[in-house]
């Protein structure tokens, strides 16, 4: 089976070509461009440089969020633009389990965080050890909170996202068990973790039409938030 994936829920933006066997591709870029600026054209050069045709993927792999309420839409777009151009059916990843899923073989908790502003984060708890476990599904959460959760559990933790950076002294201060942070090449998204996890989907039947997919916010926009708090204020 071959899964064209794509990431851009975060800062990072990530296309790749994934096959049962091996990656064909990756294009990953972290720098200073917005994604309606770097996905096609990442795109274009996956195709271009392995000289594939885009009729001979499977499905198409998305991270379907949490994440960027910007970024969502412009993958979902792409991904659900795509499927339906090519009568391919798409597979919905959300967003923190792919990033679990890079770190094959940990032996500890699993616990990716994406900074979703108010003190918040986006993310879930996984273990990775002889198989992939879903230990606390993906949500938004308080950071505080975050960290007595992973305390409860008692065991190891490694933390990766763009939440890191941001919290980082919030989680020296707050978690009790040991911890440690990923590694640069394995602490952001990437399309091939998200076409991997596809291809594990794709085998439980875990496809969708490209009309019928929606990402997954988790919460609502800061617009619609400032929307809901001035038609309250005009109720009062």
């Amino acid at each position: 089976m071959r899964i064209l994936a794509m990431d851009s829920s975060g800062l990072t933006a990530s296309i790749a070509v994934v096959e049962e066997e091996q990656i064909l591709c990756e294009y990953t870029m972290n720098y200073k461009k917005t994604h309606s600026q770097t996905l096609l054209p990442m795109l274009d050069d996956a195709v271009r440089m392995t000289g594939l045709s885009l009729d001979s993927i499977d499905a198409i792999a998305v991270a379907g969020g949490p994440g960027s309420f910007t970024g969502l839409r412009i993958g979902s777009a792409t991904a659900k633009g795509l499927g339906l151009a090519l009568d391919k059916p798409l597979i919905h990843i959300p967003t923190v389990d792919a990033m679990a899923y890079r770190l094959y073989g940990f032996g500890g908790l699993i616990c990716p965080i994406m900074d979703a502003r108010r003190n918040q984060v986006y993310t879930g708890v996984y273990r990775f050890e002889n198989s992939f476990e879903i230990v606390e599904r993906q949500m938004a959460e308080d950071i505080v909170k975050l960290a007595e959760l992973l305390n409860s559990y008692g065991e190891k933790v490694v933390f990766l996202g763009d939440g890191v950076p941001v919290y980082k002294e919030k989680i020296r201060e707050s978690v009790t068990v040991p911890f440690s942070f990923a590694p640069p090449h394995l602490n952001r998204q990437s399309a091939a973790a998200v076409g991997a996890l596809g291809l594990v989907y794709a085998k439980e039947g875990k496809l969708e039409n490209a009309r019928d997919h929606q990402p997954d916010y988790l919460r609502v926009s800061q617009a619609e938030r400032e929307r809901m708090e001035r038609e309250k204020g005009r109720e009062e």
